[in-house]
């Protein structure tokens, strides 16, 4: 790197920093908005590209170094540059711990060394160190970087970790506060609210946030439409709300953002062969024979209603008293409120990567529904011929397009096994558990 001169004088040691400074920010801002200057098809290149412009950066830096070795904004720089790869580098750890033993206020310095951690594995050491940047100066970077910590930090029961979710959303909160503008902080205040969303209860408030926030980040961030994880971690959401338009084209996008990255493309494949059975399965009843399902529905009656046919019967919405049944056929879309849907189960559905316990009821029509039920056991289950009544259904209508497959069904709604009558008993205790949903929890 030649020597640049300032007013006819050999730079200083302060303009060197400050130049080298600029080569690493240049080569983030290469990093983070990389798809503002290349097409999605390089994608696969992106990895390569950032090593070949991050080596170039570490060459000039170790043309400096002689002169700059005991300086903690150099060691700070060479961390840095070392940082912008996504794997954890014993060299970047070692100039960072010293920066911060030099001049223990470098707040970058303990960012940097806290991702470097986390990078390692080692996530306690990853927490003191952003605790440590926030005890010199409150900061969008350490506070949005221990709200992703503390989702991902082990042990603990379940409210201990409902306790740390609760702490790492408003650890993201602050970390908004703090700059509008920043679609990263939006982004994690995003997966915060998918934390909330899976770890308390489920509240479709916490998951319009985490969409709303998703949103907030490509409005205010240009390059935060680029970032694979965002739109994973979003459709993710989208499939166990049930918009699996949106989930197909969110699973596509990251895959063609990160090709590298397998996830994506098998959700996307896993999700397109889930729909493809459940519109087969529900045209073909089951593939029940005719006089198999004629059997079948000869002994379906009322008497299956069980509990739902007393006068003092609680339904899901808090509605005491005895519900009317209805024929599929005559089920609004929405909430049926004061009804309930009987039928016998014709298939069910172990599928890779469902979120949902899938089956399918037939009525005395002989009219086949898709019923969807979440937050099941594993050894939670229907069988075929068993009577299903659906207090007050959730009825949707499902019409998809991707490419070039469609999709058209019905489908029933059902948060928890609780709300079933099966062969008119109510479902034990033993057969809810909370779901588990992988998405991304990172930004990186």
């Amino acid at each position: 790197m030649a020597e640049v001169e300032k007013d006819g004088e050999p730079a200083t040691d302060k303009d060197d920093l400050h130049i080298l400074k600029v080569i690493v920010d240049e080569l983030y801002n290469f990093r983070d908005h990389y798809f503002e200057t290349h097409n999605v098809e390089d994608a696969e290149r992106k990895q390569n590209d950032v090593t070949v412009e991050m080596e170039k950066a570490l060459k000039k830096l170790e043309e400096k170094e002689e002169s700059h070795r005991h300086s903690a904004e150099f060691l700070l720089l060479k961390g840095r540059c070392l940082s912008v790869a996504p794997a954890f580098s014993p060299t970047a750890e070692e100039c960072l711990s010293r920066a911060v033993k030099l001049e223990p206020g470098l707040v970058e310095g303990w960012n940097t060394l806290g991702e470097q951690y986390w990078k390692k594995g080692d996530l306690t050491t990853a927490k003191t160190c952003f605790t440590g940047a926030l005890q010199q100066s409150k900061n969008k970077v350490s506070l949005r970087s221990l709200s992703m910590v503390l989702r991902q930090l082990p042990g603990g029961g379940s409210d201990e970790q409902g306790k740390r979710v609760l702490e790492s959303v408003d650890m993201a909160r602050q970390a908004v506060q703090l700059d509008v503008t920043d679609g990263t902080s939006w982004y994690i205040l995003g997966n915060a609210y998918i934390s909330l969303f899976f770890t308390c209860g489920q509240n479709p408030q916490m998951s319009q946030q985490a969409l709303s926030a998703y949103a907030q980040s490509e409005k205010v961030d240009r390059a935060a439409s680029s970032n694979p994880d965002l739109h994973f971690n979003r459709a993710t959401l989208f499939q166990y709300e049930e918009m699996f338009g949106s989930a197909l084209g969110g699973y596509s996008r990251a895959a063609a953002l990160d090709p590298g990255w397998e996830e994506p493309p098998e959700r996307e494949r896993q999700l397109l062969e889930y729909l493809r059975k459940v519109t087969e399965l529900t045209v073909n009843k089951g593939k029940v024979k005719a006089r198999r399902l004629r059997t079948m529905l000869s002994n379906l009656s009322t008497s299956a209603l069980g509990p739902c046919s007393h006068p003092q019967f609680r339904s899901p919405t808090g509605r005491v008293g005895s519900l009317e049944p209805r024929l599929l056929s005559s089920l609004t879309h929405g909430h049926n409120a004061g009804v309930a849907a009987l039928g016998k189960v014709v298939f069910s559905l172990a599928s890779e990567g469902r979120m949902a316990f899938t089956f399918g009821m037939v009525d005395s029509e002989e009219t086949c529904c898709v019923v969807m039920v979440y937050n099941t056991a594993d050894s939670w289950g229907v069988l075929i011929g068993d009577s299903v009544v659906v207090p007050e259904p959730q009825v949707k209508r499902h019409s998809v397009a991707h490419n070039g497959q469609s999709f058209d069904f019905r489908s029933i709604r059902v948060d928890s096994p609780l709300l079933l009558i099966v062969n008119g008993k109510k479902q034990n205790a033993q057969s809810q558990t909370a779901a588990s949903v992988s998405y991304k929890p990172q930004s990186e």
